[in-house]
């Protein structure tokens, strides 16, 4: 604790003439990042503080079976050394795998950023039965931003978990099995790569990338750019939780393109069959066009009620083209779903600054 205190101070009063607020983790110290995520949130309690940066160098930061630790002010940057190298990891009880039990970190503040660090949710997955729901980041802030960040689980890996946000990824990798890419708001995810893992133990299966419920924003989850890695099992890109969900591929490039189910979306509604479900411009790895030139989907579900001693099944369906026009595509450019804030600028000045203060660690 006092070497941790030592840093801070000493990197507070080197950064004094850019009133720059600063704290230092200690390496391979868990204890130490939550201790600096907690001082955080006190410094930075006023959404319209200065940036406060956590500098975190190359390590591994075991918080044991710690979940939800809350990030609950603003402006925070939590800045690693390396995306590879410095990996944050919890271990939850299989026992108390959920959705909203499990994350590493619970955002709740608004502008935070997080830069050049592996998250990883190490819950016992294939030994967790049914489900096995553990999160990384559950996002209930808004305007994050994710750069060179990698998400390391299988079910639920990501939760973006405010009906009203805005998020923004960037050359970061997510990996996961089901629904693991899930939530709500308007998320952009430029030039990232999605991989899905085994879904089982034993061979094949079927993973969902995405699961979004994304009704209440007007553009939902916007995959620009992207690569997807398949491990083994075949994938499809989403299917709806709720509501009307919007959920757009654009210029993805699949490394195994046959392992794609045919409808390519998931017709399988969960709790919704109505969606707005489309891909553009897709390659293989070659960068060879595979995009097919239609494909309509019938979206069914059936749910089921009791009456007495009778069982009433109900049964819904919806048909739509999943394969956007170039006209349509060209809607989706970030600085039409962000126009007021401008993720991609605002990144290259956090990274600009991040990059300076990491040279004073070395």
């Amino acid at each position: 604790m006092k070497h941790f205190l030592l840093l801070t101070l000493t990197l507070l009063t080197a950064v004094a003439a850019t009133a720059q607020q600063v704290i230092v983790v200690k390496k391979n110290d868990g204890r130490s990042l939550l201790e600096a995520v907690a001082e955080a949130n006190k410094q930075n309690a006023d959404p319209h503080a200065k940036r406060l940066y956590i500098l975190i160098p190359d390590g591994f930061y075991d918080l044991g079976e710690t979940v939800l630790t809350r990030i609950t002010g603003h402006n925070i940057a939590l800045i690693g050394q390396s995306m590879e190298g410095t990996v944050i990891q919890n271990k939850p009880d299989v026992k108390k795998e959920g959705i909203s039990k499990t994350a590493i970190f619970q955002n709740r503040g608004t502008g935070n950023y997080f830069q050049d660090l592996t998250l990883k949710n190490a819950l016992d997955y294939y030994a967790a039965g049914a489900a096995g729901r553990a999160v990384t980041l559950q996002d209930k802030g808004d305007r994050t931003i994710c750069n060179r960040v990698r998400l390391l689980s299988y079910q639920d890996t990501y939760y973006s978990d405010n009906d009203q946000s805005q998020f923004y990824f960037q050359d970061s990798e997510i990996h996961g099995t089901v629904d693991f890419i899930c939530g709500d708001g308007d998320v952009w995810f430029e030039r990232c790569r999605i991989v899905t893992e085994k879904r089982s133990l034993k061979p094949g299966g079927r993973d969902v990338i995405a699961a979004p419920k994304t009704s209440k924003t007007p553009w939902g989850y916007i995959f620009n750019r992207c690569t997807v890695e398949n491990i083994e099992s075949n994938f499809e890109y989403a299917r709806g939780w709720n509501a009307t969900p919007h959920c757009i591929w654009l210029h993805t490039t699949l490394l195994t393109p046959e392992k794609l189910t045919p409808t390519r979306f998931d017709y399988r509604g969960m709790n919704t069959v109505r969606n707005d479900f489309k891909e553009y411009a897709t390659v293989d790895g070659q960068g060879r066009d595979i995009t097919p030139a239609t494909n309509v989907v019938t979206f069914t579900m059936q749910k089921k009620r009791k009456e007495g001693d009778k069982e009433i099944v109900t049964e819904s369906s919806y048909t739509a083209e999943t394969i956007m026009s170039a006209g349509d595509a060209a809607r989706y450019a970030v600085e039409n779903v962000f126009p007021d804030w401008r993720p991609d600028r605002r990144l290259k000045k956090i990274e600009g600054k991040a990059r300076k203060l990491m040279k004073r660690l070395q």
